[in-house]
C-alpha cells in the first residue's frame, strides 16, 4: 500500500512533496511537519488561528501520526503534550533558538541540551528540535522512518464506531424498532412529525457527543422535558438502543456507544417529565 501524504503546517521545500495539514487528511497521513513559524505559543488567547493549529497537532498525536517539529513548532508540540512553554532568551544556546521553547516533557527522552533548554527530545513517534533551523540529519532520519501503512488510532469515538454513515444506519434501525414498540412507539408518534428531519437532528446530536465536531447545539433536558417519560420508557429505550448497537457494531464499539446512551438516560431519568402536547424538535 502506498503511504499517505506528508502533511505540513507551513510550506517547506526540503522534504519533497508535501500537502497542507488539514484535519480530514490526518487519518491517512504518513506524518506531520510542524516547522518554525515565529508565532505565539504560550499565550494564544487572542489568536484563534493558533488554537486551530494547536488542535490539529493534538489530533495528530491522538491518532499516532508521526510528528517532526522545530522552533516554535517544537514549542507548540510540547504544549500539545502538556509541557510548560517558556518565553525567554537563552544566551548560552549552542544554536539559534525560537523565542518560545518547551520545558522537558515528562516521559520524553532528551538527547541534547543547550543550557537549560532541551534542544532535541523525543517521545514515541515524535521528534522535537528547539532550534529554528532543522538539521539535515533529523530530516533524513524522519523520512526514513515513515512506514508505508502505519496503523492509525481513531481520532474520536465517532471514528471508532465507523463514522457518521455507520451511526446513521444504526439510528435508522433503532427508530424502526422504537416506532414499532408498544410502549415508546406512541410517545414518538405523538411528538415527531417529520421523521427524516428528526433523524437528521438526532444524528447531528450523536456526531457532536462522539467528538465529530459541533453539529448540534441545544440542551438535552430542554428537548426531552415534558414528554412524560418515566423509568419504564427509558429502560425500553436503552434496551432497543443496545439491540440496534449490537446489530451494527462490534462488541467494543457497541459498548462505547451504549455507555454514552446510558449516561444520557441517567441524565433524563433524573428530571421530572410532565406530559405535554408539543412536538419533539
Amino acid at each position: 500500500m502506498t503511504r499517505g501524504p506528508l502533511l505540513t503546517t507551513l510550506p517547506v521545500t526540503e522534504f519533497g512533496e508535501t500537502e497542507p495539514a488539514m484535519p480530514d487528511a490526518l487519518p491517512t497521513a504518513a506524518g506531520l511537519l510542524v516547522p518554525h513559524d515565529g508565532g505565539p505559543v504560550a499565550d494564544v488567547r487572542e489568536r484563534p488561528d493558533r488554537w486551530v493549529l494547536l488542535t490539529l497537532v493534538s489530533s495528530a498525536l491522538r491518532r499516532g501520526v508521526p510528528v517532526l517539529a522545530w522552533g516554535t513548532g517544537a514549542a507548540l508540540l510540547g504544549r500539545a503534550l502538556g509541557a510548560r512553554v517558556r518565553v525567554e532568551d537563552v544566551p548560552e544556546a549552542s544554536v539559534p533558538l525560537a523565542a518560545e521553547w518547551s520545558e522537558p516533557l515528562r516521559g520524553a527522552v532528551v538527547e541534547r541540551w543547550t543550557g537549560e533548554v532541551p534542544l532535541l527530545w523525543r517521545t514515541p513517534g515524535v521528534t522535537a528540535w528547539a532550534g529554528v533551523t532543522l538539521p539535515e540529519e533529523l530530516r533524513t532520519e524522519f523520512l526514513a522512518t515513515l512506514d508505508e501503512a502505519t496503523p492509525r488510532s481513531p481520532g474520536s469515538p465517532l471514528e471508532e464506531i465507523g463514522g457518521e454513515p455507520a451511526l446513521r444506519a444504526l439510528l435508522t434501525d433503532f427508530y424502526s424498532r422504537a416506532r414499532a414498540d408498544e410502549l415508546i412507539g406512541p410517545v414518538f408518534a405523538a411528538h415527531v412529525e417529520d421523521w427524516d428531519a428528526h433523524l437528521g437532528r438526532v444524528t447531528a446530536f450523536w456526531v457532536t457527543m462522539l467528538g465529530g465536531g459541533v453539529a448540534w447545539r441545544g440542551n438535552l433536558n430542554t428537548v426531552h422535558g415534558g414528554l412524560g417519560l418515566r423509568s419504564p420508557h427509558l429502560a425500553r429505550w436503552l434496551t432497543l438502543f443496545r439491540e440496534a448497537a449490537g446489530a451494527h457494531l462490534g462488541p467494543h464499539e457497541a459498548a462505547l456507544l451504549v455507555g454514552r446512551a446510558e449516561a444520557m438516560g441517567a441524565r433524563l431519568g433524573g428530571r421530572g417529565n410532565r406530559p405535554h402536547g408539543g412536538r419533539v424538535p
